[in-house]
């Protein structure tokens, strides 16, 4: 299977951080190693100098989300909310979800799952963009 991120450097002139901007082409990829992929640079694993308490300097664009490769059994994968009160729980399959709000909502509830949920979980979360 080819490997199709293309990666653009910026420069950011105010704090001179070089900013990464990385593609991800979705045509015909499985949902969970596209979310895997992306929840690795937004966490910035695949640097060298990576640190568990910053947020990597990048921007992460999914295209074609719309054209992931998804079977029939995964698509009554359900996403659940809890509001913690009794009767609070709500559960949605994923073909609902991507009916009701797209594919886009679907890879960036993927993604937010694979990311540890502390202080830097949505700073990192800003930095992905999905398009379908």
């Amino acid at each position: 299977m080819t490997n199709n991120i293309t990666t653009t450097s910026l420069k950011k002139p105010s704090n001179g951080v070089e900013n990464k901007e990385y593609t991800i082409d979705a045509t015909g990829k499985r949902l969970g190693r596209l979310g895997t992929e992306v929840a690795t640079i937004l966490l910035g694993k695949n640097t060298t100098h990576f640190a568990k308490n910053g947020v990597e300097p990048v921007t992460v664009k999914v295209t074609n989300a719309r054209l992931l490769d998804i079977n029939e059994k995964r698509g009554t994968h359900e996403f659940q909310s809890y509001s913690g009160h009794p009767g609070g729980r709500r559960v949605e399959t994923l073909d609902h979800l991507a009916k009701r709000l797209g594919y886009k909502e679907v890879v960036r509830r993927v993604v937010s799952g694979m990311i540890p949920k502390n202080k830097l979980h949505t700073p990192r979360m800003l930095n992905l963009e999905v398009t379908e």
